[in-house]
């Protein structure tokens, strides 16, 4: 992969420079001579993350429509099991649908499959996550930088404990290969600074499993004996912050997350969570299923990529990779509802109406 991430105004250039390209292949008959209709796969990972189906699929649906009026969206939701996964992609390669945007349950599990349809010549994008074998192309955001935000972010809000702290660090499933980039990209910045008193993975993303790892950090360290905690998303960041408020931890150590969902927002301007960490679904969305068209109309999709990855067990790659963001109480306002995100409305609850004004919410 390369070193150098141009970030999301250069990606969105090459965004809006392929919905032209893709614009123009329309006009010119580029489906409707062929007499077909283009049918793109989506294969999301899970109903658990709130983001799949609620942002990523609607903004992915709305962005084929709009670059391709007459395309076919075949949408299937593994539900967290692999072999549900690998069935999907077995159908859609069987349907002989034109392209496949794939977030991987099990990025190498999933290397069969995605070799499969290389093989029936149906070309997939990786999204969000990097599949293994021979993918047509990935979108993504660094997931290093994801790592290093968070633990900056961890640092700062540990002060005068930042260096000699003692922290929890909850890691995502080790086999998502974007658990593994911010596992990395956290202990780059961690790792010199603080104390690593527990350190789990969890399988599956599972919150109920964080609160369950957290509450065996409690008994382990002791109550009082916890600074800060390392949570990879905001899943996991709900089950510490449970564990933590079930076993009588007060104050709450700073917790971080990532993927800004409308439930970390309001424990953020509540008081309970830290951070989180925002990665623009509309440029990761747009990105995706401008490859997918591209892909589908069987064009090249160097002209909407402005980088490369290679995959394991596959070629270097044409690949978007786009800028996360860090977002506190600070700057909810300035990131996640300028953005049109969510509402001030959404975020603020009744019961956050006193936190929501003095953070600026109103």
């Amino acid at each position: 992969m390369k070193a150098c991430i141009r970030g999301t105004a250069i990606a969105m250039t090459a965004i809006s420079t392929a919905v032209a390209l893709a614009a123009c292949g329309q006009d010119a008959g580029n489906d409707s001579d062929r007499g077909n209709t283009p049918e793109i796969g989506l294969l999301l990972p899970d109903a658990t993350t709130a983001r799949w189906e609620g942002q990523d699929r609607p903004l992915l649906e709305k962005k084929i429509k709009e670059l391709c009026a007459n395309c076919r969206v075949e949408h299937a939701n593994a539900k967290g099991d692999v072999a549900i996964q690998q069935e999907q992609m077995n159908s859609m390669i069987t349907k002989g649908v034109d392209a496949i945007v794939l977030v991987a349950v099990d990025a190498r599990s999933l290397g069969v499959a995605v070799k499969k349809a290389d093989e029936a010549d149906i070309p997939v994008i990786a999204y969000d996550r990097l599949a293994e074998g021979p993918i047509a192309g990935y979108v993504s955001f660094d997931g290093e930088e994801v790592g290093r935000l968070q633990g900056r972010a961890l640092l700062k809000a540990l002060g005068d404990r930042a260096d000699g702290g003692q922290i929890v660090m909850m890691h995502g499933d080790p086999i998502d290969p974007n658990a593994v980039s911010f596992k990395k990209g956290a202990l780059s910045v961690l790792k010199e600074r603080v104390k690593i008193g527990k350190e789990y993975d969890t399988l599956q993303w599972r919150t109920e499993t964080a609160h369950m790892n957290m509450s065996g950090a409690i008994a382990a360290l002791g109550v009082g004996n916890i600074d800060g905690v390392y949570a990879a998303n905001d899943g996991l960041a709900a089950g510490s912050i449970s564990a933590l408020k079930a076993n009588k931890v007060q104050p709450l150590p700073p917790v971080t997350g990532q993927d800004a969902e409308l439930g970390a927002l309001q424990r953020i301007v509540g008081g309970d969570q830290y951070m989180t960490v925002y990665k623009p679904f509309a440029p990761e969305a747009s990105g995706g299923a401008t490859m997918a068209v591209t892909a589908a109309r069987g064009e090249s999709l160097d002209k909407v990529a402005a980088d490369t990855v290679r995959p394991r067990g596959g070629t270097v790659v044409p690949a978007l990779l786009l800028t996360p963001v860090a977002v506190t109480v600070d700057n909810i306002k300035d990131t996640l509802v300028k953005d049109g995100v969510y509402t001030i409305q959404q975020i603020c609850t009744p019961r956050l109406g006193a936190a929501c004004e003095t953070a600026g919410l109103t």
